[in-house]
């Protein structure tokens, strides 16, 4: 088929499995919204994660059916759906995405994104993320702290009771240490020290580390290759364009310290924090140099 008729149908596909599934989500969230009965919320919520996953799972079908991609998934460990896991991973594209989902759906607990508080508003599809028990966070900048100091630590607080709910279930909770994706240009920009990386923002993953504590003491940190060179956008995949993608699983050892610290705080903590992460992302864009030599594309 030519590129914009399989780009056509893979997104009409694509739409219509939405269509079908957001009905059955949206009044489940409803019936959470108006029983708030903690029972009642986490049958709700089980069968919200149910959907979700079958809508991926469909979407990788639609995939396999339509398109050529070959998802080069590599792990060098085994992954439990009853297992919570944090998970890191470089961001390039928005293809990084559905490359997630291939490696991880209904192999781990369907993944999570910390959000921005304003996001749930959006009509439909905000009351899905919520649905979703996906966490929206409150981040106060610098300026903001400057101004009112009285509000130094909410936005810990507020992440720790986003994070409640995830207390007696498993989850995945995606975080992109980079906060946007990398381009060439970010990179100068930034004048990061990493050749294929933009500098790792440390503070969100201290969060997220602070707020589930232990739970989340099995890391996944994921790298995402694309071999033939430029990643691609999300129209260059669905149209049948990407002819393979690398997604680079491997477990990581986290220091239990890590978990118990002040980050906001203290500077001693915060530094050893951002030692490690550093440390993570060294390790990274060494192995993004090692995968593209691999590809041929250095």
């Amino acid at each position: 088929m030519p590129h914009w008729l399989t780009g056509t149908l893979t997104c009409l596909l694509i739409l219509l499995n939405t269509l079908v599934g957001i009905g059955p989500m949206l009044v489940l969230a409803l019936i959470k919204v108006l029983i708030p009965y903690r029972p009642v919320r986490r049958f709700c919520s089980r069968w919200v994660m149910w959907i979700a996953e079958s809508w991926a799972e469909i979407n990788k079908a639609i995939f396999a059916l339509l398109l050529p991609t070959h998802w080069d998934i590599r792990c060098d460990t085994p992954l439990h759906p009853q297992h919570s896991y944090l998970v890191v991973s470089n961001h390039q594209s928005w293809v990084d995405i559905p490359a997630l989902v291939q490696a991880f759906n209904r192999k781990t607990p369907y993944f999570k994104f910390f959000l921005k508080r304003a996001l749930i508003w959006i009509p439909f599809i905000g009351l899905a993320f919520w649905a979703l028990d996906y966490p929206f966070m409150k981040r106060y900048s610098k300026e903001h702290l400057a101004r009112r100091p009285q509000d130094r630590g909410k936005d810990l607080a507020i992440t720790r009771r986003a994070c409640e709910k995830f207390q007696d279930i498993p989850v995945t909770v995606v975080n992109y240490l980079e906060g946007t994706r990398f381009t060439p240009a970010k990179r100068a920009a930034q004048q990061s020290p990493y050749r294929y990386l933009l500098k790792p923002k440390s503070g969100g993953i201290a969060f997220v580390m602070a707020a589930l504590g232990e739970q989340m003491k099995d890391l996944l940190d994921v790298t995402i290759i694309y071999p033939q060179g430029k990643p691609p956008g999300f129209w260059a995949l669905v149209s049948g364009r990407v002819d393979r993608v690398i997604v680079d699983i491997r477990a990581r050892d986290v220091p239990l310290p890590l978990f118990h610290g002040d980050y906001e705080n203290d500077p001693q903590f915060r530094a050893a924090f951002q030692q490690w992460v550093n440390q993570l992302w060294l390790d990274k864009d060494q192995l993004i140099d090692e995968l593209r030599r691999e590809t041929g594309l250095d």
